[in-house]
């Protein structure tokens, strides 16, 4: 049995405002591996075992400067569920945001105590 709570961090996201200049930056003054790009709204690239997207806000209450934290998780549904009975103002349900070549990548936001925007996220075989 798989359990509900995080086992690391997945990902992090950076608020960019001009996705090809960040990408020179994070590739060329950083030296982080680029992984992938989905212009013009997003960049990844791997820091250690964590990936970071580069990302244009997807709406003026995700447009300030912080990150997201993307908590990895075995059961996104179950893992969501337990977030939301113990009280987390948990937005929407579980979706998948991505069909890669051997996973899905799932997603389900929520918000921390102060307001936070994060995410548990799930690589489902």
């Amino acid at each position: 049995m798989s359990s509900v709570a995080p086992t690391g961090i997945l990902q992090l996201a950076v608020n960019v405002h001009d996705v090809p200049r960040a990408v020179a930056f994070y590739r060329d003054v950083l030296g982080l591996p680029l992984l992938f790009e989905v212009p013009p709204k997003m960049a990844f690239f791997m820091c250690g075992n964590v990936r970071l997207m580069l990302a244009l806000p997807e709406g003026p209450e995700h447009d300030h400067p912080g990150s997201i934290v993307y908590y990895r998780v075995d059961d996104i549904h179950a893992s969501h569920r337990a977030l939301a009975a113990k009280g987390a103002t948990v937005a929407g349900s579980p979706h998948m945001i991505a069909r890669m070549p051997d996973h899905e990548l799932w997603l389900a936001e929520f918000q921390d105590s102060e307001g936070n925007t994060a995410a548990l996220m799930s690589e489902v075989r």
